[in-house]
């Protein structure tokens, strides 16, 4: 089959959406397909044999912050495009222009190679923007993998703003309605878990008939618990954008807040880059005093990943809602013992009182009592991070995805050749 893969931001460091680009090109290809992918800044590393189609963009959002953030870098003409134009107007106004941008430059691409090259399926990695109805004119199969409805961010950014001006930036930072538009109108919809696909059809009213739930992998060939790393005691791990208001930082703190000074010396690091001056997590740390208690590595490889998780005791997720839960995942198979919420699917990968405690989110209490509970009982911890590990070689494999995915596939260039 050939397939064409759309991420408009494929980096790994980007999030679930990088790591899952990664991971699903690599298996296509060692299935035998032929695959593309048409990637935005900040663009990827793509295994070998698979060709990368980089789009541009100014990619603003990143350089928000810079001196001249919002002008091109190199030529300054490149600003006089009507996309180029719609990127710089977007940001300036609060919004988040990308996926729009990418999904129409996306299409411009594909309506060229179509000339010489015939794709079988297009499967967009939860963009959900206007140009994939233009794709869909193009009579080539669309489907789109959704790992939640970004609703729920904004939800949970208002929830956590401290004023009624920072309530309306929020909403104002992704289009209301343009992913549900996209959504009830692709061939297909792929989702994480079996909560994301409620979400799905609650939030987006999509047709159950059009939904496929498919769990994403685990690398345990890369993830696992290093042979004679030494734990050290009292050290938790958490892995996310802090900055993203759905990965409870806020109750992590507050958490935290309630253990300084009990019998164990606790120590969290966190897996994030943040800024001085432009970050939500280092405002909160300096508010509640517990500078001591907490570390940033920065951007990290996966290298570093894995040793950050081996030197730890503990890994918390205190998500307000994950599609998935892919750090959860990662952590159970490096061998660790995982304090989770029961939002969203974070139940479906941490089996509560076998692979980790779950608490309800929203509740610093519930975490600290966790969190004291795992490190005054380290028979515990073994026991869990052995059946984490055990959960995920059984369950979380990104060949046996790939191969449902293409099944996915299959219905959906069915349905459009009856149609």
């Amino acid at each position: 089959m050939k397939i064409c893969l759309l991420c408009y931001r494929g980096n790994k460091y980007c999030g679930g959406q990088g790591v899952y680009l990664y991971y699903l090109s690599r298996e296509f290809q060692r299935l035998g397909h032929e695959v593309d992918v048409m990637v935005g800044p900040p663009y990827p590393d793509i295994a070998d044999g698979i060709r990368v189609h980089k789009l541009e963009s100014l990619n603003l959002y990143d350089r928000k912050n810079e001196r001249n953030g919002l002008l091109p870098r190199g030529n300054p003409y490149r600003i006089f495009t009507p996309l180029n134009l719609c990127e710089v107007a977007g940001t300036k106004l609060g919004m988040f222009p990308e996926m729009l941008t990418f999904s129409i430059r996306a299409y411009q691409k594909v309506r060229h190679l179509l000339r010489d090259h015939r794709f079988d399926i297009i499967h967009d990695n939860q963009n959900l923007a206007y140009g994939l109805l233009l794709l869909k004119a193009l009579k080539v199969p669309v489907v789109a993998t959704i790992h939640h409805p970004l609703p729920i961010d904004t939800k949970a950014e208002i929830a956590q703003a401290p004023s009624d001006w920072e309530r309306i930036k929020r909403i104002l930072f992704y289009p209301p309605m343009m992913q549900g538009i996209v959504a009830r109108r692709l061939d297909g919809v792929i989702t994480d878990s079996k909560s994301s696909a409620q979400e799905v059809r609650t939030i987006f009213k999509v047709a159950a008939s059009k939904m496929r739930s498919v769990y994403p992998g685990v690398d345990t060939d890369v993830f696992r618990r290093l042979d004679g790393h030494r734990k050290e005691g009292g050290h938790m791990i958490m892995v996310g954008r802090t900055g993203d208001r759905k990965k409870g930082i806020l109750y992590l703190l507050q958490a935290l807040l309630l253990l300084k000074g009990d019998d164990v010396d606790i120590k969290l690091t966190i897996v994030d880059k943040v800024t001085p001056g432009d970050s939500y997590a280092l405002a909160l740390i300096k508010k509640y005093g517990l500078e001591d208690m907490v570390t940033f590595t920065g951007r990290i490889t996966t290298e570093e990943l894995v040793r950050e998780y081996s030197s730890a005791e503990i890994a918390i997720t205190p998500s307000v809602y994950e599609g998935f839960g892919l750090p959860a995942a990662e952590a159970m198979a490096c061998g660790l013992p995982v304090v989770a919420t029961t939002a969203g699917a974070l139940p479906e990968v941490v089996m509560g009182g076998e692979t980790g405690i779950l608490v309800p989110p929203h509740d610093p209490h519930a975490l600290a009592r966790a969190i004291k509970r795992l490190f005054n009982d380290e028979p515990l911890r073994r026991r869990m991070g052995g059946e984490g590990r055990r959960r995920v070689e059984r369950c979380f494999s990104w060949e046996q995805a790939a191969k449902q995915i293409i099944d996915v596939y299959e219905e959906a260039r069915s349905g459009v050749n009856h149609s």
